[in-house]
């Protein structure tokens, strides 16, 4: 027998207890049995570990609660590619965005993604329901239906509800439930001949820019809608720092909003795409120093509730093509937790805010049983080593495609060991 097939009584012992829920930082153990953690702290295993337990010795690296990714897209009905990549990453909970086949817009949908997540049995996948049927932004869904079957919130995936009648319509009744709607920034009419940032690098590269007004239109529309109707907010993907003012001065007056960002934005600016490169055609798109900066200071001030990888795998025939026709999206969950680190590494946050960030925030954002190192939650947990370097290929990422906008690009922490209900799903070293 292996512990990956029998979740038995686990005794994992000199690790760095990391729960940013509660502040915890010590050094200590967790002690789990079958799929739940009987407890964890300092105090345990002063003496012998239980005789009963399998050992795990952590060799004093960190062990924290595994990494909820509130944004991914599923391409087709490919969940076990989905799990490798996720496990890789630390990614033990992931919210699907609806754009999957079929659409999530009907119960039925809903309840499709959640046996074959389970049947994959790696990363805990939970659905976003579509805002519109068939995300075309004109006929509200049956929210209230998908809510009840499973649907944590509600967007129209990577497009923005253009009609504000619409936006307005789905708030109000969200409103009347206590559902979270979440919108993807970006006006169609300013963005659809677009495909990067609008300035000086696009002119240079003869590429028809994006302008940051196309984020800043519907942001401002939407912020008012929920002063009109009492709905609450979730904006996605922020990447400018204007688009931070508007939000900051939201929460400010009382409105009820969250926004995320993607580590792309924090990461890198506009100067990644280069000669045309289209692993780093994203949406939105890379933008300006200057507002990279500012999403970092978006972070470090509390207005960024959260980070989302974007997951948005592309096989080679999309991506590889003239800049302008490829497809936008770039993978994300197994260099999530090493791209947030980074604003560790670099000053920015200290590990217990960084790591709050991709695991307890987003998990209490959406409602979700997940980010919590605690006696009686599920024992889904990661071992990472924070200090480890290493350098992202592309040929070598668990996800079948390979379209990461961080190729070639060293990296600073690993996880060693991702457990997902007891059960050791991931482990570095074997």
């Amino acid at each position: 027998m292996t512990l990956k097939d029998t979740p038995g009584r686990i005794a994992y012992v000199n690790a760095r207890l990391l729960d940013p829920a509660t502040g915890l930082d010590t050094l200590g153990g967790v002690l789990t049995e079958g799929e739940f953690i009987v407890d964890a702290g300092a105090h345990l295993f002063d003496g012998l570990p239980p005789e009963d337990a399998i050992l795990i010795d952590c060799h004093g690296h960190c062990l924290s609660p595994g990494l909820v990714d509130m944004r991914i897209q599923i391409s087709g009905q490919d969940f076990s590619n989905v799990g490798s990549s996720a496990v890789a990453g630390g990614v033990t909970t992931a919210v699907c965005l609806p754009s999957t086949t079929p659409i999530i817009d009907d119960r039925a949908v809903v309840e499709f993604v959640a046996r074959a997540a389970r049947k994959a049995g790696l990363v805990k996948v939970y659905p976003y329901g579509a805002l519109t049927k068939g995300l075309q932004g004109e006929e509200l869904a049956e929210m209230g239906m998908l809510a009840e079957s499973g649907a944590v919130a509600f967007t129209d995936a990577t497009k923005a509800v253009a009609n504000a009648r619409t936006m307005a319509q789905a708030l109000s009744y969200a409103a009347t439930f206590g559902l979270l709607l979440v919108q993807h920034p970006e006006d169609p009419s300013l963005s659809e001949e677009g495909v990067m940032n609008e300035g000086e690098t696009a002119t240079r590269l003869g590429l028809t820019g994006i302008p940051i007004e196309a984020e800043l239109i519907i942001i401002e529309r939407d912020l008012r809608l929920v002063e009109m109707t009492g709905g609450r907010l979730h904006i996605a993907h922020v990447s400018t720092g204007k688009s931070l003012d508007l939000i900051r001065s939201a929460k400010d007056r009382g409105l009820s909003v969250t926004c995320d960002t993607a580590p792309p934005y924090f990461a890198l600016n506009e100067t990644a795409v280069g000669d045309y490169r289209t692993f780093a055609k994203l949406s939105p798109p890379l933008r300006a120093e200057s507002h990279r900066t500012a999403i970092i200071q978006g972070l470090q001030d509390g207005t960024i509730d959260a980070i989302a990888s974007d997951h948005t795998p592309k096989s080679e025939d999309m991506k590889r093509l003239p800049f302008a026709d490829a497809a936008y999206g770039g993978l994300g969950m197994e260099t999530l937790l090493a791209t947030t680190l980074e604003l560790v590494h670099n000053g920015h946050l200290s590990l217990l805010q960084g790591l709050s960030l991709i695991t307890s925030q987003p998990a209490d954002l959406l409602g979700l049983p997940a980010g919590h190192l605690s006696a009686g939650a599920a024992a889904d947990f990661i071992v990472f080593d924070p200090d480890r370097g290493w350098k992202v290929d592309a040929r070598e990422l668990h996800s079948k495609a390979k379209n990461t906008p961080f190729d070639g690009r060293p990296m600073q922490g690993r996880v060693l060991k991702t457990v997902i209900d007891g059960r050791l799903v991931f482990d570095l070293d074997t």
